[in-house]
């Protein structure tokens, strides 16, 4: 039986650019509509302890986005674009405790972020 990541892989080979993604433990989650076909593939990555999370939203190569987002919702960073830079975005931006980490609250998520379906903060 094919699995979930198998299907995903097959269905769209840009996706394993999301392998780096995976060593640093983001988790995924492939997204399907009605008739079973994948429509997008979301991830999320907690940073234990610091109340804040990174999320990703995977669409099609060129329709990525993805956050950091406080407990409160308050989105501290952002990126949206093609897999590959949004990809690169998430793998230089520093741990919530470095030095450099984005620390001020840019906007508000919205309670079940959806780029597509939200309006997105200017950068």
């Amino acid at each position: 039986m094919t699995s979930d990541h198998e299907r995903a892989l097959a269905a769209f080979p840009e996706l394993r650019r999301l392998a780096d993604l995976l060593d640093a433990g983001w988790l995924f989650l492939p997204v399907h509509d009605h008739d079973g076909e994948l429509v997008e593939v979301r991830g999320v990555r907690a940073w234990p302890g610091t109340g804040i999370a990174d999320a990703l939203m995977v669409r099609y190569a060129t329709d990525a986005a993805a956050l950091r987002a406080d407990h409160t919702g308050g989105v501290l960073w952002q990126r949206d674009g093609s897999l590959a830079d949004v990809v690169d975005g998430l793998l230089t931006l520093p741990p919530p405790e470095a030095p450099g980490a984005p620390r001020l609250v840019r906007a508000t998520a919205p309670r079940l972020w959806t780029p597509r379906n939200s309006a997105r903060p200017a950068r």
